[in-house]
């Protein structure tokens, strides 16, 4: 058993400055895929770094046509969220649709994104809703942030404080679930902005995880209607492979998903 020693800092200066003297240190969120890789013997790391306790990391607040959530922020507050649930009821009950009760009071947005699993959840939000995210050194677009499965532009030590979400004129998520993890096999969340530019981002299915199905959005820009997508699937050979499901079955649930998250505006379709 190797030896890890763990920290609870009080400030994002103290974060940053255990990171910078430490051997090998992790940031510790959620930790729902840091501990079960380190159980695993996938991750070792020196030291675990909390930051579930930082104030600044904390809180959801509505500045303008922009919800802010801090990115410590849990799925239970976020979904159980007032002022979430008046903005952008969607990205509630995305928050909601999250593993079970447990998984949604210790996870947090935060952790979610930076760690860009392929089939969570937030990262559609966030690419679909074109959120912009601050760090402790830098604002990054939603478009320039995801760099690949489980890869984002972060760079080492960098933390993600919050993220501010342009409050859409619609929004709509939907979501295949794998049965047993909860994970999504294909999601959608689908948004249209002010100005009536319309965003398409899929979960769960693509090759290089959440993406951008930019064909979706120009048929919905012309027709915003389920209907509009009728014979529209991503292609094939950009969708992942695996034991769960094959490319062409992902492709189809993206599609299927995308006209459901359009019918589904001010809301959530699970399945």
């Amino acid at each position: 058993m190797y030896r890890t020693e763990y920290h609870r800092p009080a400030t994002l200066a103290e974060a940053a400055a255990l990171f910078e003297r430490l051997e090998d240190p992790s940031y510790l969120s959620g930790g729902h895929t840091l501990i079960p890789a380190m159980k695993n013997r996938l991750a070792a790391p020196t030291d675990l770094i909390d930051l579930r306790r930082i104030p600044d990391l904390h809180g959801i607040r509505r500045r303008d046509d922009r919800l802010v959530i801090g990115a410590a922020t849990t799925h239970a507050d976020v979904a159980a969220s007032a002022i979430v649930r008046d903005a952008i009821p969607a990205l509630a009950g995305l928050a909601g649709s999250i593993g079970d009760t447990q998984v949604r009071h210790l996870g947090t947005m935060g952790g979610s994104v930076a760690n860009n699993d392929p089939a969570a959840d937030y990262p559609a939000a966030v690419l679909g809703l074109a959120a912009e995210l601050l760090t402790d050194r830098r604002r990054i677009a939603a478009d320039a942030f995801f760099d690949g499965i489980y890869t984002t532009v972060l760079e080492p030590g960098e933390i993600l404080r919050e993220i501010a979400f342009p409050i859409p004129q619609a929004a709509g998520y939907a979501k295949f679930r794998n049965p047993a993890s909860r994970y999504a096999l294909a999601a959608a969340f689908v948004a249209r902005l002010s100005g009536g530019c319309v965003r398409v981002a899929i979960t769960g299915a693509g090759n290089s995880g959440v993406f951008r199905w930019e064909d979706a959005e120009s048929a919905l820009y012309g027709r915003f209607e389920p209907d509009a997508l009728a014979g529209m699937e991503p292609d094939a050979t950009d969708m992942m492979s695996d034991m769960h499901g094959s490319a062409e079955y992902r492709a189809d649930l993206a599609a299927a998903m995308t006209r459901r998250a359009t019918g589904a505006m001010g809301g959530v379709n699970i399945l």
